[in-house]
C-alpha cells in the first residue's frame, strides 16, 4: 500500500553522541531527516492541523532526541528517534529516518556518515 509522506530535512542539533570519551564530552553537531508515512487525506479534508502529524512538534521531538542520551552509536540514535515518533504521533504508520554525523572521527576525508533506518507501526 503507498502512503503519503512528510518530510522534515536538515533538523540539527548538538549532541554527545560516540565512542569516544571527548565525543560525549564536546559534543559535535548531528543531522537528522525524519519522512513520516502517513495518509494525509482527512489534514486535507479537514484543513486541520490536528488531523495530522504537525512538523513545528516533530522537529522539537527530533531535537530532544538528538540532545538526550549520550549514547556509543548513532543507530541507536537512530533507533531511539524512529520509537519516539511512532509514539508521539499516531497518525504516522511507518518512517524513515536519517542520522547524518558529518564531524565523525575518521582519519580518512569523507563529508558524511549517515545511519538511515524504516520502521513500521507494530
Amino acid at each position: 500500500m503507498r502512503t503519503d509522506t512528510i518530510t522534515l530535512a536538515g533538523i540539527t542539533a548538538i549532541g554527545h553522541h560516540g565512542v569516544f570519551e571527548h565525543e560525549k564530552r564536546d559534543g559535535q553537531p548531528f543531522t537528522l531527516d525524519v519522512v513520516l508515512h502517513t495518509d494525509i487525506r482527512q489534514a486535507a479534508a479537514s484543513d486541520d492541523v490536528a488531523d495530522t502529524a504537525h512538523y513545528g512538534e516533530l522537529g522539537e521531538l527530533v531535537v530532544a532526541q538528538i540532545q538526550d542520551g549520550p549514547w556509543d552509536l548513532i543507530e541507536t540514535l537512530a533507533e531511539k528517534s524512529a520509537a519516539a515518533i511512532l509514539a508521539g504521533f499516531s497518525t504516522v504508520s511507518a518512517v524513515e529516518v536519517i542520522v547524518h554525523k558529518p564531524q565523525a572521527p575518521i582519519t580518512v576525508t569523507f563529508s558524511d556518515v549517515t545511519i538511515h533506518i524504516y520502521r513500521e507501526r507494530e
